[in-house]
């Protein structure tokens, strides 16, 4: 019963880790986004 209260522990702290990544992989998605929209914005002009 001990090992699996810690391998339950150890698997939730990856599942928090991971969505941590993802979320930073999408404010730089998001943010590259943003950037090739300027830089058409600015060409267009």
């Amino acid at each position: 019963m001990r090992k699996i209260i810690v391998l339950a522990a150890i698997a939730a702290s990856m599942a928090v880790a991971a969505c941590n990544t993802v979320e930073g992989a999408g404010r730089d998605v998001s943010a590259a986004g943003a950037a090739v929209t300027d830089t058409a914005r600015d060409a267009k002009q």
